[in-house]
Order: C-alpha cells, then structure tokens, then sequence
C-alpha cells in the first residue's frame, strides 16, 4: 500500500472515523498545540477533543501537543506551532502577557481553531474577540438540528451534505460574525428549539486576521461528537486551513474589498475620531479609522449617537463607507462640516440594513465628516467596524 501511495503523488489516504477512507493530499509536517484551559465551565467532552485531535494529527501528518497550561504562551514556544487550537476553553485563560505573546504569534501568521466554547472566553480582551469572530451569548437544550452549509468548497465544509442533520448544543452568539468573517455554515432555528438569531444564525467561520489564520466552529459540546465522521473531517479541515497547509476562500462574505475611483483616495486613516459616547473603554472611537475590520467604536445604549473624523484639512469628499457590526443604525445621516461646528447633510436613511453602506454622493469641501444616528436597529448602541471616507 505504501508503495501504491508513493506512486500515485504521495496520495495520503485518511480515516476520519468510523465511515469510508476520505482521500487527501499530504501535508508537509508541522505542530499544532491544543489547549483546553478552563476557568468556568467545563466540558466533559474535553477528552474526547484532545484524543480526536490526536488521532487526526497521526493520520493527517502533522504533530499535537496538547496543554491546559498557559505557560506554553510564550514567544519561543508558540513560534513551533503553525496552529493553536483553543478546544472549549472558557474564562480568562491568559494573563496580559500571554496575550500579548499570542497577539504576536498571529501576527507573524499563525493559525488559531476556536471549537465550541471557546467563543465563551476572555471576554476583556478586545483582540481576541476579533480573533474568534463572536462571543457566546447563551444554548438550548441539546437536541437535533439541521445545519445549512454554505460553501462546499472549504476544506472543513467540502464533504458535508448541504443539509447537515446533527445532535449538539447550539449556541447562540453576541453578535453575527457575518460582517467580518467568511461564514461557513449556519443553523436552520425552524429545525429546533431555542435559537434567538433568526435566519442568518452563523455556526461555523473563517477569516484571515491581523496577518495570520481564524477558524471556528460552534460544534463540538457532546463526547459523541468526537467519534462522528463528519465532524472529525469539519475539524480536521479547519486545523489545516489554520495551519496554512490548505488554501482555502476566507474572505468575508458581505463586505468585499470596494473599487475606488482613480484619484479618490481614502482620507481617513488613522485620523482623529470623536464620539458622543462610548460602549466602554475597549471599544473607543479610534477603532474605525484603523484598518482592522476587528475592532470597533461602540456607543452607549441610546439615541441619539454619533462618531466624527477629522481629515485634517479641507478635502473634496465623494465617499462613505460604513462596515456595521450587528447593532447597526436603522435610521441615520451622513453630515460633513468644514469647521467641525456647521453640518450639511449629504445622505439619510430611515432603513438601514446593516452590514457594508458604500454611499457615493457629489463632491463636497469638508474637514470633518460624521454618522449620526437617530434611531437603532437593536436594544445595544451603534457599532461601527470601520468608516471610511474617501475623496481628493
């Protein structure tokens, strides 16, 4: 059988679990470390995750370490691993400085898997809540669901049934990651109980972040799970692409990179920014003109709000764009001001939708330009991923 592999382009045939063998290319080897710390609840499943992991690291040809150790958190340390899965973690795991060791490996390019509760971790930690796309806000019962599967061509998704039929515990989150991530699958709430996102109910992502790699999956909370065939190869697809070791379209859905017009540039970038409130401290102004589609300005619990940016000089300004996060305006306008004291109005809208607002206008001189919201689409405040104004 070796020999027949070896002929045919190193062909590395992979038993994902109880089912039929699912052929894959090899990859190159490399290291993964799975930690599973918890400083709330704690999974009884996590064994069985670590044991999974394991497994499909010898059969996938790659190496696991697995800690509940924070120490690992270090830079030496952390740059043997090309992935860092965070299986069911919850709490503040890390202490300042291991953040920061960890911000550092994923910025050098490093891969990070979030599996279940690990979107129930480090909720202080703004860089990490970007990294994992959504925190968890609350679970039904375990039960049976469908899970629609929205790309079939990502290597964690490519083998699932459009309609995925599973028993787990199905969690809802914070916020839709939509708007900054690539979503791959979501829940289908009219086939069970207990769901509180609506339609779009995002269960799985991905998204290239801050110069490395972000996979999660909302799955994984039952010891059985471990033993399934699809969701050991939903798992092993998302440590490969986390590990670079597969090309995969991660993208985010709904807000592509926009066409800018020759001669218009963006003016905003890193500019000053004031706010008529804020959130807390974590998400100040500051945060939508910086370039990372992972933080962001939220304001206080009312209306009205609203965030200004300083350009700095007069500028001929044709161009916003607002990248919402979930607690998006409903009813807003666009104002720009040469002196930061007399606004005009050069868009308006009582029917916001969310997500990505590229509103073009004719050219005005202004200094400042502001969003301010008049009425919100939901019970928290405004919050804007990123607002980018662009002009001559």
């Amino acid at each position: 059988m070796r020999n027949l592999i070896a002929a045919v382009a190193a062909v590395l045939v992979v038993t994902i679990g109880f089912g039929a063998p699912v052929a894959m290319a090899a990859d190159p080897p490399y290291k993964v470390l799975v930690f599973s710390k918890t400083a709330g609840f704690r999974h009884d499943s996590i064994p069985a995750g670590v044991a999974a992991l394991r497994e499909l690291a010898v059969q996938g040809g790659f190496t696991v370490d697995a800690t509940e150790d924070a120490a690992a958190f270090t830079p030496a340390n952390l740059a043997g691993y090309r992935a860092v899965v965070f299986l069911m973690t919850t709490g503040d795991v890390l202490n300042a400085t291991q953040q920061t060791a960890f911000e550092s490996y994923i910025a050098a390019g490093g891969g990070y898997v979030g599996v279940h509760a690990a979107a129930d971790t480090e909720y202080d930690w703004a860089f990490y809540g970007g990294l994992v796309g959504a925190y968890f806000a609350s679970h039904p019962a375990i039960q049976r669901a469908t899970v629609r599967v929205e790309d079939q061509t990502h290597p964690s998704t490519a083998h699932l049934p459009a309609a995925w039929v599973r028993t787990d515990e199905l969690y809802n989150y914070r916020t839709n990651p939509r708007s900054t991530a690539h979503v791959l699958a979501t829940l289908d709430e009219s086939t069970y109980s207990g769901g509180s996102m609506g339609a779009d109910h995002p269960i799985a992502w991905c998204k290239p972040y801050r110069g490395g790699r972000a996979w999660y999956t909302g799955l994984g909370h039952t010891t059985e799970s471990y033993a399934e065939p699809n969701f050991r190869a939903h798992l092993l697809g998302g440590v490969r692409y986390a590990a670079g070791a597969v090309p995969a379209g991660c993208g985010t859905t709904s807000t592509p990179t926009p066409t800018v017009t020759p001669g218009v540039t963006l003016l905003s970038s890193g500019r000053p920014v004031t706010v008529s409130s804020t959130e807390n401290g974590a998400f100040g102004g500051g945060n939508v003109v910086d370039g990372n589609a992972g933080t962001r300005w939220s304001s206080a619990f009312s209306d009205p709000q609203w965030v200004s940016v300083d350009l700095g000089s007069v500028r001929q300004v044709s161009r916003v764009r607002l990248q919402w996060e979930a607690a998006y305006g409903k009813a807003y306008r666009v104002e720009t001001s040469v002196d930061g004291v007399s606004w005009s109005q050069v868009h308006s809208t009582v029917a916001g939708d969310g997500g990505a607002d590229d509103i073009a206008f004719p050219a005005v001189g202004a200094r400042h330009v502001r969003v301010y919201g008049t009425q919100r689409a939901t019970v928290w405040g405004y919050s804007l991923w990123e607002l980018e104004v662009y002009g001559r």
